[in-house]
């Protein structure tokens, strides 16, 4: 089975950052302490209490303000997870596929695992550790909603026509469609590792713009493969 995936429409992304309310109040998630530190984007960046994040940029040309930049960053879900690839080294009930969604999930286990390997392994810069436990943490697709034929909270809340969620292949056809309409104004328009994620993101810029890890520079499919062997060998590693 092909699986779960979203599909994100940044052209339609206003920041109204309800996606980032709804993760929190599913997830019973508590508030960060924030402060101001220049831009409208809070907190500054994803954290173990913090999935999901409306990241914001400013597009200048010329000294002038010519567009925003609205993200809402999340875990991509990979087909070929780097991060479970890296984790079962240590702990293979740590990071679990689920077979029927594709849904990648942290468990508790992954206290057992090297955060800093694992936050390494992934091409997003996507999960996030709690200090004091070392358990690890990342979007969950919502998967207690979506076994029971409910959308994600991110998905349900969002007003603009953002974000959609379906069967995979469906997500795939919907943003390819929406990317020849979308490319007429935005010759630029591109999607975001369309064949690697089940977390499509349309960006009508180039990804770079958005965010420094919107994309992957090397596809996940490959990411890391090479690194993990080497580790699998490190004088240092667990028995």
């Amino acid at each position: 089975m092909d699986g779960k995936g979203f599909f994100i429409d940044l052209t339609k992304c206003h920041a109204c950052r309800g996606c980032q309310v709804a993760c929190k109040q599913w997830h019973k998630l508590p508030a960060e302490e924030t402060h101001n530190w220049g831009s409208f984007q809070n907190p500054q960046d994803l954290s173990f209490i913090t999935y999901k994040l409306v990241r914001m940029e400013e597009s200048v040309e010329n000294g002038k303000v010519k567009d925003w930049l609205f993200f809402p960053d999340q875990c991509r879900h990979c087909i070929q997870p780097p991060c479970k690839m890296v984790g079962d080294m240590d702990d293979e009930r740590a990071i679990l596929q689920e077979f029927e969604t594709g849904t990648v999930m942290f468990t508790a286990r992954t206290k057992n695992l090297f955060a800093d390997e694992i936050r390494d392994s992934c091409p997003y810069d996507i999960p996030r550790v709690n200090e004091l436990t070392n358990v690890l943490s990342k979007c969950d697709m919502c998967f207690d909603r979506v076994i029971n034929g409910k959308l994600p909270a991110c998905v349900l809340s969002c007003p603009t026509g953002t974000m959609h969620f379906g069967d995979l292949d469906d997500m795939k056809a919907m943003a390819q469609e929406r990317l020849a309409e979308v490319k007429k104004i935005y010759p630029n328009a591109v999607l975001g590792d369309p064949n690697a994620v089940r977390v499509i993101y349309l960006f009508q810029d180039r990804p770079s713009k958005y965010h420094g890890r919107a994309v992957a520079s090397v596809g996940p499919r490959l990411y890391n493969r090479q690194q993990a062997f080497a580790k699998l060998f490190r004088p240092n590693r667990k028995a």
